[in-house]
This record gives C-alpha cells, sequence and structure tokens, in this order.
C-alpha cells in the first residue's frame, strides 16, 4: 500500500508532467505511436478482410494472422530491433504484427456474415461487385469492423510501453527507468497512467461502437439503389 501511495504522489508531483520527458509528453508520443500503428493496420486489415469475406478465397489468411497472436511481442521486437536498428521501426513492426489479427478478423466476419439473399438480391437489379462491397456490405459490417479496431487498439496501447525498448519514447520510458533505478513508485506511476489512458480510450471507442449499433439498430437497411446503365419503368 505505501508503494502505492508514493506512486500518487510521483503522479501528483508538478515536476513529472512538464518537459519532453513529462508524463504529458510522454502520453502523446504513446497515442502517437498507438495511431501510426493502428492507422497501417486499418490500411493492411481493412481491404483484405474485405476482399476475403467478400469472394470467399484466402480464408487461410485470417486463421494464419490469427496463429500471429501467439507470438511473444517482446520477442518480435528484439529481432526486428537486431533488424532494424535502434528507433521506433522496430516496435512499430512488432506492434503491427499485434493490431492485425483482431482487425483482420473483425472485417472478415462482417463481410462475410452479410445475408446472401441481400446480396444476391443487389446483384440482381444491376449493382456492381465494388457496389455491392459499399452500399450492402460493409454497412452491415460496421459495427463488426469498429469491434475489431477496439481491441487492437487496447492491445497496442497496453503493448506500446515495449517501445520504450528500442527507443526512449513513450509511457514504457517510466517502468524501463524505475526498474532501473529501483524507484517504484515512478514505475507503477507510469503503468497507472497507461492503464487509465487504456480506460479512456476504450470509453470512447465503445461510445462510438454503440452508436454504430443503434444506428443500425434504428435505421432500417437501405434498398439497393439500381445500376446507373439500369433503365427503370
Amino acid at each position: 500500500m505505501s508503494i502505492l501511495i508514493e506512486a500518487l504522489r510521483w503522479l501528483a508531483d508538478p515536476a513529472h508532467w512538464g518537459g519532453e520527458t513529462g508524463i504529458a509528453w510522454r502520453t502523446a508520443q504513446h497515442l502517437g505511436i498507438t495511431a501510426l500503428v493502428v492507422a497501417l493496420a486499418v490500411a493492411v486489415a481493412v481491404p483484405v478482410g474485405t476482399w476475403i469475406g467478400h469472394t470467399g478465397r484466402g480464408r487461410w489468411l485470417v486463421s494464419a494472422t490469427g496463429a500471429a497472436r501467439a507470438v511473444p511481442t517482446l520477442g518480435v521486437l528484439t529481432l526486428a530491433g537486431l533488424a532494424l536498428g535502434i528507433g521506433l521501426a522496430a516496435p512499430a513492426v512488432a506492434l503491427l504484427v499485434l493490431a492485425l489479427p483482431p482487425m483482420l478478423a473483425g472485417t472478415y466476419s462482417g463481410i462475410a456474415s452479410t445475408d446472401r439473399t441481400t446480396v444476391d438480391a443487389a446483384r440482381a437489379i444491376g449493382l456492381t461487385e465494388w457496389q455491392v462491397v459499399t452500399q450492402v456490405e460493409i454497412p452491415h459490417a460496421m459495427a463488426i469492423i469498429m469491434a475489431g479496431v477496439r481491441g487492437a487498439v487496447l492491445q497496442v496501447i497496453a503493448t506500446a510501453t515495449l517501445a520504450a525498448y528500442t527507443a526512449d519514447y513513450g509511457l514504457g520510458r517510466f517502468l524501463y527507468s524505475g526498474l532501473k533505478t529501483r524507484d517504484y513508485a515512478q514505475m507503477i506511476g507510469g503503468s497507472l497512467v497507461v492503464v487509465v489512458l487504456a480506460l479512456v480510450v476504450d470509453a470512447a471507442l465503445g461510445a462510438l461502437q454503440r452508436r454504430i449499433d443503434s444506428r443500425d439498430t434504428a435505421a432500417p437497411e437501405p434498398a439497393p439503389t439500381p445500376h446507373p446503365t439500369e433503365e427503370t419503368p
């Protein structure tokens, strides 16, 4: 209990919040690398997951990337660090390996779970495959895709402390510095900041996900629009 009190005192000290090594700047760095990794994961996982769910091809890729969750992130970071050197490139690669599986699985599941009758009806009235994806499947899958993004963001925030392993970056510096100098108040205080940050981000993403769910539930699914070249009576 005394260590926790010391950690709270460490957090309450204004001297630990300012400057380039303070909590505020470290938090901004932590959010920055999280946003970068999540953006890269979205750019890769959402298109690939949409293609797999729409065509039914390459389902093995979802299982293969899911197996990557069993790979220790610290081990991936060490190998990436040996290959890429000191800096943010190595932790970005390790965190990307962690973020891809839930996003890919969520996107694939959302697209593949779209009612096939609706998809066939959309094709029957002349929609192109691109229109089927963008007007039917993606709107239906948005809530599930969002759930995958939410899970990936939380995992990245919690694991981004490892960025301090190869770079002087993020909230992980408080954990490493505290462990090295036996300053356990700093170590626990930094951990508490990561926990609070994860809870705040999760609450925000949860509110966004509920909004998407309520919108999809309240609003009837729009009927597919005819192909522009199709003549209507």
